[in-house]
């Protein structure tokens, strides 16, 4: 019985550790949801601002596309140009040299 009697009183000796111990955990690992949370929070504020660089650049793209797209149209009528107005001066210089 005096064992008993031992046991019982270790027991009521470490339950207020046991106590803290489990307050311990708890608070611990409401602080780890917390910092894992705020990690989410960080990777998510991130992920939005690379998203809209993303859309900002593809905006750009599509924009310097169209341009491209316009540069060589214009590019092709001017080549035409150039290759009428080059078939003109030989004709004109041919003419030149046949009256001569």
């Amino acid at each position: 019985m005096a064992e008993a009697e031992k046991g019982s009183d270790i027991g009521d000796a470490l339950k207020p550790f046991f106590l803290r111990a489990s307050e311990a955990e708890e608070r611990l690992s409401r602080l780890e949801a917390a910092i894992a949370n705020a990690g989410n929070e960080e990777l998510l504020k991130i992920i939005s601002e690379l998203q809209s660089k993303l859309e900002s650049a593809n905006a750009e793209l599509v924009s310097e596309r169209e341009k491209a797209r316009n540069l060589a149209a214009e590019n092709a009528k001017l080549q035409y140009r150039i290759k009428h107005l080059v078939l003109a001066v030989k004709e004109a210089d041919h003419k030149v040299e046949q009256a001569k």
